[in-house]
């Protein structure tokens, strides 16, 4: 039987020259990720197992990104600990305020995953780096304490699940609502510890931001990771940024998928997904009229250029409703300066915008827009659990940046296509 796209990378990081389904596997690491929450809890255990050393200083990224610029104490005291690790072991890697991004965003960004390498990230949604064939899944701070010292970690081989996509999206439809639709069609759970595997003619249509998202909520439904083939898109989006040689795998013909889904792009509406799960997903045909105070564009999941492109098309000449609070977050440094020279942020404020330095903030109720309760909230990140963004009674509707400006401007949850 042959092997996904999933097995093939993990085979050969393994030095095994296949792996099956439900094999444990020792691999060996191209890139280990933390953050300002995660990587404190892995510095920790890397000191109390007596590691002195770090296995590649070039391989290990952290980046400042969740309470950055710090929000309270406990923050600064997080953020420095990680400043005093990456000073001690001269780690290349080292994204502090001033020049980080929200991580997911900024790994793919700077060239440091590239397709067919295999990474690990002390966050949830490290499967982002799926979109340019790559292995990457999230983990421990444990388990990101061993990969720095050892470059190494043990993976359960996961099987997979072929989504097989046709069709083009239509105008102001994204890859924010084909993973809405997607999860809403398997579950949260539809995916427990399985690859995505992304096939089809569809592909091809599919902006690398688009990628980029739809690998992003992998996590969301439960998978181990997204993975896309390797095409002109990718190759192309790869060129000037990744200076080393990288592999592309493809999935054998006869490799073996649990089930295959089969999705029309061009079926698929702008999608909103309900709380407090992200599997609540309705196209926004058969979304009633609800009213909201918070829209929220930005996130590792729709932070990107594209993101902010769409985003203020639709605010262009127009302005945010009174009650709605509109928050714009550009995922990183480069993505601001590019708004700033395509004029995108006088959009924005002249809009009644409040546009931030690049932080995940928000996104995991932490800070820049932290709700009340009973509050209700459009917003381009990828969970919308109970509390997630504030009070526990407050709402997120999960939405992509087209419906969320839209909705920003007419004071409920809109169609981007009648604004």
């Amino acid at each position: 039987m042959g092997m996904t796209m999933t097995q093939k990378i993990l085979a050969a990081h393994a030095g095994l020259p296949e792996v099956k389904a439900g094999q444990l596997i020792r691999a060996k690491l191209d890139m280990v990720l933390g953050n300002d929450i995660t990587s404190p809890v892995a510095i920790r255990e890397f000191d109390k197992q007596g590691f002195t050393g770090v296995f590649d200083k070039s391989r290990i990224s952290m980046v400042m990104d969740h309470f950055t610029p710090n929000k309270d104490i406990k923050a600064a005291e997080q953020c420095l600990q990680c400043r005093t690790f990456a000073q001690r072991f001269d780690i290349d890697n080292f994204y502090d305020v001033g020049q980080m991004g929200v991580e997911h965003a900024l790994l793919p960004e700077k060239g440091l995953v590239a397709a067919g390498e295999c990474i690990i990230g002390a966050d949830s949604h490290t499967c982002t780096y799926g979109a340019l064939g790559a292995f990457s899944t999230g983990v421990g701070s444990t388990d990101m304490a061993a990969g720095m010292a050892t470059g190494e970690t043990w993976f359960k081989v996961p099987e997979a699940i072929k989504v097989h996509l046709t069709g083009k999206l239509q105008p102001r439809v994204s890859g924010k609502d084909v993973i809405l639709h997607l999860i809403g069609l398997i579950g949260v759970d539809g995916a427990l510890y399985q690859s995505l595997e992304y096939c089809g003619e569809g592909v091809a249509s599919l902006s690398m931001d688009d990628r980029l998202c739809i690998s992003n909520m992998a996590i969301e439904a439960g998978a181990k990771n997204g993975i896309f083939p390797v095409d002109d898109v990718t190759i192309a989006f790869m060129k000037d940024r990744v200076n080393r040689p990288y592999t592309i795998y493809e999935a054998d013909p006869d490799a073996e998928y649990s089930r295959t889904v089969e999705i029309n792009l061009s079926e698929i509406e702008p999608t909103v997904s309900y709380p407090h799960l992200p599997e609540n997903a309705r196209p926004i045909s058969q979304v009633e009229d609800i009213k909201i105070n918070q829209v929220i564009i930005g996130s590792c999941t729709n932070g990107r250029l594209e993101d902010m492109a769409v985003a203020a098309e639709i605010l262009k000449g127009k302005k945010v409703a009174d009650h709605v609070r509109c928050i714009v977050i550009p995922a990183t440094q480069q993505v601001f300066q590019d708004c700033i020279d395509k004029g995108y942020l006088t959009t924005f404020i002249q809009a009644g915008c409040a546009v931030s330095t690049p932080t995940c903030g928000p996104c995991l109720g932490g800070h820049m827009g932290v709700m009340a309760n009973g509050e209700k909230c459009v917003a381009t990140t990828n969970r919308n659990f109970v509390g997630r963004m504030g009070g526990i009674t407050s709402e997120i509707y999960l939405a992509s940046p087209a419906v969320a400006a839209a909705s920003a401007i007419a004071g409920k949850i809109a169609d981007p296509r009648e604004v």
